[in-house]
């Protein structure tokens, strides 16, 4: 049995209306090891403020999440809402992660540093900002995996020491 409970939310205006097949949200999926992460909540919505605090909230207050992945929205057009409405739920901010992410980004493409990408805490729930295409949620979501494990440890409590 997995042991993580995990959220994917696909944040996109023409997936959300059928125009667009979630070809990130899939991608989110075929990185985590099942028997890790156990994917218990899927979802694609437009990129709405209100409406992605909405779903946030009921995933990670209602449904129990662990881990929550958020795919799109993370840019500088005006629909790019992803990073505000992940700041108006989350209650503490784990910067290092989102700056992992943006260096490793950086490696491949320039275009990384217009990444608004946030990673944080609500209650006992990580929540991570990834791209909104394949590509950049694969290369992002290899740079979170290995810390993964750990990091969801600490957030339910495990008290053991962190240096080895």
């Amino acid at each position: 049995m997995a042991r993580w409970k995990v959220g994917i939310l696909t944040l996109s205006d023409k997936g959300s209306r059928g125009e667009r097949e979630d070809l990130s949200g899939r991608a989110i999926r075929e990185l985590l090891d099942p028997e890790s992460f156990a994917v218990e909540a899927y979802a694609v919505i437009p990129d709405e403020r209100d409406e992605i605090v909405e779903a946030l909230v009921d995933w990670v207050d209602r449904k129990g999440l662990d881990l929550v992945l958020t795919t799109g929205g993370t840019g500088l057009s005006p629909r790019d809402v992803t990073p505000e409405a992940t700041e108006a739920v989350i209650t503490r901010s784990v910067p290092g992660m989102a700056e992992a992410m943006r260096s490793a980004s950086l490696q491949k493409t320039p275009h990384a540093m217009i990444s608004r990408a946030v990673v944080g805490v609500r209650g006992r729930c990580l929540i991570a900002n990834l791209p909104g295409s394949p590509r950049g949620v694969r290369e992002n979501l290899e740079v979170l995996l290995p810390a993964l494990p750990h990091a969801l440890e600490k957030l339910q409590g495990d008290p053991s020491e962190c240096a080895s």
